[in-house]
């Protein structure tokens, strides 16, 4: 099957380099991998004269290449720095890009200028909202369900061999539920979904915004938790809440939200992590399953970590708690040890 893998992406590979040669009259093209997403694009950079330019294989029947295409087209309209479409081959799911550079925010952070960066991603959230929501999915019930049950199915199960009780489901699903009713009963905005210091690019003094394709409207904390309680970092709380309020300012001043209490926003915020944090969990096992993609497995006890902290402050979630803390956690741990 690895093989059959390799074979393919070597196959495809030449067929982008094909389409390259044509499309820019090139006598000769050769590409260089970059580090992939966690999804089915391929990245390669590339040089057309003196200029460097990205080649993106994007298979047809694994990336919906019309929602990349739409979002850099809105993105672009409300003045956020986006690689622009250089050439794109809808039937083989070819496309060249411009080259936004090497530097992702999250290589540059540190404690010290964490919170004039992040300040200059949250002024983008506002544009980001005000994108036109008719051609975007919607972030409703079924679909956050979904996300959590990649949790129990690729963590517990496939990963960790953790078998639940039929009393445990329910009580895990109760509190999938308290999760979902906070996310539906927030303010309903586009959100770019994959809001995070990955995904963010400094070029010159700007930030420009990348890995964009699976926007959708949804609540309105979604990317400021995905900023802020970021999978890959985690910042002192002091540093977290001053940033999180300048949000709040921005997002209610942009929809005339004024008669939401503090204590409100910060419970959708703290909920709204565990949901993504949860979801991650069991999305960083899948990839190193069923994709052949190990890298994210370190990035898991880091996730789980807010799940504990932020778990423990709400009795609906003390059953998640204890999962994780007395069952997940150990057996993480141990699993850790032995590959090492």
């Amino acid at each position: 099957m690895q093989l059959k893998v390799i074979f393919l992406e070597n196959l495809r590979q030449i067929q982008l380099t094909q389409w390259l040669m044509k499309v820019f009259t090139l006598e000769k093209c050769e590409l260089s991998s970059m580090n992939g997403d966690a999804g089915f694009r391929r990245y390669f950079r590339f040089n057309k004269g003196h200029q460097s330019l990205i080649a993106v294989d994007s298979p047809v029947d694994k990336c919906n290449n019309a929602a990349f295409l739409y979002m850099q087209q809105q993105l672009a309209l409300v003045g956020i720095n986006v690689p622009e479409i250089v050439a794109f081959d809808e039937k083989q799911g070819f496309m060249c890009l411009s080259d936004l550079g090497t530097q992702e925010l999250s290589s540059v952070l540190t404690t010290q200028n964490m919170a004039g960066y992040y300040q200059q991603a949250i002024l983008l959230l506002p544009q980001i909202s005000r994108i036109p929501q008719q051609k975007l999915p919607v972030y409703d019930k079924a679909f956050i369900q979904l996300e959590l049950d990649i949790f129990a199915e690729w963590l517990l199960i496939e990963h960790l061999n953790i078998t639940l009780t039929d009393q445990d489901k329910k009580q895990l699903q109760a509190c999938f539920d308290f999760l979902i009713v906070s996310a539906l009963e927030q303010p309903q905005v586009v959100m770019h979904r994959d809001f995070h210091s990955r995904n963010l690019m400094l070029v010159g003094d700007s930030i420009a915004v990348i890995d964009f394709q699976d926007a959708v409207i949804g609540p309105i904390t979604y990317d400021i938790v995905s900023l802020l309680r970021d999978c890959y970092v985690k910042w002192p709380a002091e540093q977290v809440s001053p940033l999180f309020y300048d949000f709040i300012d921005v997002m209610s001043q942009q929809f005339s939200l004024k008669n939401i209490s503090s204590q409100q926003w910060n419970k959708w915020f703290d909920l709204m992590g565990l949901q993504r944090h949860i979801k991650a969990c069991g999305i960083f096992s899948r990839l190193y399953h069923r994709d052949g993609k190990s890298g994210y497995l370190t990035d898991i006890p880091l996730t789980l970590s807010y799940i504990v902290d932020i778990s423990s402050l709400y009795p609906e979630c003390t059953f998640l708690h204890t999962l994780i803390s007395d069952t997940v956690m150990p057996k993480l741990t141990k699993k850790l040890v032995e590959n090492t």
